[in-house]
């Protein structure tokens, strides 16, 4: 039974009524040709986040990113005016891909006054501009200004890069992003620059991912071992203590007693002395700015973690004094490639590094536990779907935004194919 209210309607779900209560069907995950209309429906649509700001540090830092379900690969660059500027890595001479060091599929960052194919040598600025063509003489009404990189829209913010594929943009990013998150502005993300990252190829449609870290009903059931064996009372449930819903973006909160205020037998003895685990650090810096009045918008007390999720592949879980990213990206109808990102307040003394360290391993240990569920589950889906004839699978309260996150992917399908054939959805 929660201990913590719900909506006057009786549950989260009938609170937003366009949701359903109904079984929802996961076709959406196991369809090859779910997943081509993906592509141009939500992947080039869509604003992707690719970055942080950090990652730019001055003039001429770049870093590509491969997104290989809309098929392309972006440069991402800081300009000689400080702008962040996005291009397509196509080398516009014979089409060669730009900016790459041993493998081609490989992503890779660094400084540079221009980018040079390492084909022909012809150069690019850092605006994109052809600068430069190999005996120029030898081509035919050649039109530098007009053969240069060619852009990929892109914005930023709170230090969030984001580049959207579209020939043009239906939505800016801040209209995309809505009230709800850009209610986060004024967040110090900026000042957690200390990052542990992890990345896995997975055997999963890369819905079923997300779908793990937007409902914590299955954390008594999978991660028993968050709670040492002489207190674990696996029978027992969980509840999160506020959902919320704007537009094709979610965000749950939990809430309950802090770790380090359980009873010494509740913790392991790594926690005890590290005084770092599974929610971070425990005595995280203070931040000494005023909170945004997006962060824990329930206003739940005593406040545990804020998940918002951005349409459509992107998380940030925001703990006390440190914050969590992971992003979702779809490699086929079956597998994807996944990061995670833990970013912390640099530490001052080693007792913070090995805190950071703590928590970082613990995530990953976790992660991989939810990890472990994908390959089971997508082969046992896509027998559902062949063979067994099972074809919808019931959702609970606590998994509210599962059903928004498959509702909303095929909202964005089905108008898709509506523009296509010219009949409303």
């Amino acid at each position: 039974m929660s201990g913590w209210p719900k909506p006057a309607e009786g549950s989260w779900t009938q609170h937003y009524p366009d949701l359903g209560t109904g079984p929802i069907s996961f076709e959406d995950s196991v369809s090859p040709e779910f997943y081509e209309l993906e592509r141009e429906a939500i992947f080039r649509r869509a604003w992707l986040n690719v970055g942080r700001i950090e990652q730019l540090p001055r003039t001429g830092s770049y870093f590509t990113k491969e997104i290989r379900i809309a098929r392309t690969s972006v440069i991402v660059v800081r300009d000689g005016d400080g702008t962040v500027r996005a291009f397509h890595n196509i080398c516009r001479h014979r089409g060669n891909k730009l900016v790459w060091n041993d493998f081609p599929n490989e992503e890779v960052s660094g400084t540079c006054r221009q980018f040079t194919c390492k084909y022909h040598g012809w150069r690019y600025g850092l605006d994109g501009a052809l600068n430069f063509v190999q005996q120029e003489g030898e081509f035919f009404d050649l039109d530098k200004d007009s053969t240069g990189l060619a852009p990929v829209h892109c914005e930023v913010w709170a230090g969030f890069v984001f580049v959207n594929l579209d020939r043009e943009p239906r939505q800016t990013l801040r209209e995309f992003l809505g009230p709800m998150i850009t209610a986060l502005e004024g967040y110090p993300f900026d000042r957690m620059t200390e990052w542990y990252e992890f990345s896995a190829d997975n055997r999963s449609n890369w819905k079923l991912f997300a779908d793990a870290f937007q409902e914590y009903y299955h954390v008594p059931a999978l991660h028993t071992q968050q709670v040492p064996a002489a207190v674990r009372r696996p029978e027992n449930g969980f509840t999160c203590a506020h959902f919320q819903l704007d537009g094709p973006h979610r965000v749950t909160s939990t809430a309950g007693p802090r770790r380090w205020t359980l009873a010494p037998e509740y913790m392991y003895p790594i926690e005890r002395v590290t005084r770092s685990g599974l929610v971070g650090p425990w005595q995280s810096p203070e931040l000494d700015v005023a909170m945004p009045p997006g962060l824990n918008p329930g206003k739940v007390e005593p406040w545990g973690i804020d998940n918002f999720q951005i349409f459509p592949n992107i998380e940030i879980l925001i703990y006390r004094g440190w914050y969590l990213l992971y992003r979702y990206w779809p490699t086929s109808h079956n597998t994807h490639h996944f990061e995670g990102m833990l970013c912390y307040q640099p530490a001052r003394t080693v007792r913070e590094r090995v805190e950071h360290e703590v928590s970082s391993v613990v995530f990953k240990e976790f992660a991989l536990q939810d990890a472990g569920m994908l390959t089971g589950t997508q082969t046992a889906l896509e027998s559902a779907y062949a063979t067994a004839g099972i074809t919808e699978y019931p959702v609970g309260d606590q998994e509210i935004l599962v059903r928004h996150f498959h509702k909303t992917v095929a909202d964005w399908v089905d108008a898709y194919r509506a523009e296509r054939t010219g009949v409303r959805a």
